[in-house]
């Protein structure tokens, strides 16, 4: 393979996050309930449930939620943001930003760059590389990314059984601050149509054996090796992995390919609860490690979105997160806090059943 030192994404100077922040609704719909209603059946699903918006929430909402955490952890002032980017395949309006409205409600000064990302489920990442290159370079001394989704499956179709919302938000500031250090990033993009959804259409589609190979297994697995191999590092040196996790299986499955161990990919795993939360999916898989993990804890983060691509992260826990991982709930607090839902009132908040 051809030397690809030269394509790691490093910044000019050393940065890293000081802060972060998790959201995810309180509602949930077991799997078993809609299977009950498509199938008739209730076995056999490795999904237990998924977290479902309230009729008040969007990825607006939910945004300023995880982002208003991120700045209780990180101990700044919002308006010392200059960057609120919101990554999503969600956002509540075609036109009109959702990045202007959250910076606004968490306070940041109006001398600031707002903007939303798209990439299908690594749109969260795509933001933090942003933000990562933005203090990097000198131009700001700290940058919001989130990565938010309410996303939607068509009734019936086997993405209804996964399709979760929430999501996460991390502050970008300068090494010496961070909870946790960023070493080097990767990203690896190609053209495979494995998921799309067209303008007005209601639901995505998706290229079903697409889906798998060559979509997200060659990506994560291509972004995570040559991330290791140009930083001379193997799966044994990291505490934690955390994927892209679209099911219970495939995060599994590729962690295997890069020489994991399910022990490593435990922690950040959480479809099986709370779903796939498509841009915020291995960002808030992040946020569960970071409620744990110790100072000296390598982590490998690496995300997923369909068209396709995949962004690589090293991150290695700083001796700081002790004294500001308690300033905001932690992740497994809002997935405790739990309010099932049946079906019918699923198909009412999510707007499936039109009353007028």
């Amino acid at each position: 393979m051809e030397n690809q030192s030269s394509r790691l994404l490093k910044p000019d100077r050393p940065v890293g996050i000081v802060g972060y922040g998790a959201y995810v609704p309180r509602y949930r719909l077991p799997a078993a309930e809609v299977a009950r209603v498509w199938t008739g059946s209730k076995g056999g699903l490795p999904v237990k449930e998924k977290a479902v918006p309230g009729l008040d929430e969007d990825v607006i909402t939910m945004s300023i939620e995880a982002a208003r955490n991120a700045i209780a952890r990180a101990h700044i002032d919002p308006a010392e943001l200059r960057a609120v980017w919101v990554g999503s395949e969600s956002h509540p309006y075609a036109v009109k930003p959702t990045g202007t409205v959250v910076a606004e409600a968490i306070g940041a000064s109006e001398d600031i760059q707002a903007a939303d990302w798209q990439f299908a489920c690594k749109a969260g990442t795509e933001a933090l590389v942003a933000a990562i290159g933005m203090v990097g370079s000198g131009m700001a001394r700290y940058a919001l990314a989130a990565g938010m989704d309410t996303a939607q499956g068509r009734p019936g179709d086997a993405l209804e059984y996964t399709a979760g919302a929430g999501g996460a938000a991390f502050i970008v500031g300068p090494a010496e601050e961070s909870v946790v250090n960023i070493e080097a990033t990767y990203s690896f993009v190609t053209d495979t149509p494995d998921f799309w959804r067209r303008q007005h259409a209601h639901y995505p589609e998706h290229g079903q054996r697409f889906t798998g190979e060559p979509a997200y297994f060659k990506h994560i697995s291509t972004a995570g090796e040559r991330l290791m191999q140009e930083l001379d590092v193997t799966a044994a040196d990291f505490e934690y992995a955390v994927f892209h996790q679209p099911n219970a299986k495939f995060p599994q499955r590729v962690g295997q390919m890069l020489g994991f161990s399910p022990e490593q990919i435990q922690t950040g795993l959480l479809v099986p609860v709370i779903g796939n939360t498509y841009a915020g999916a291995a960002l808030i898989g992040l946020t569960a490690v970071l409620d744990v993990a110790k100072p000296g804890d390598r982590i490998l983060m690496v995300s997923f979105g369909s068209g396709a691509g995949s962004d690589a992260f090293m991150l290695r826990v700083t001796g700081r997160i002790a004294d500001h991982r308690d300033a905001a709930p932690k992740t497994a607090d809002y997935i405790a806090r739990r309010t099932e839902i049946d079906y019918a009132t699923y198909v009412r908040y999510r707007g499936k059943l039109l009353t007028e």
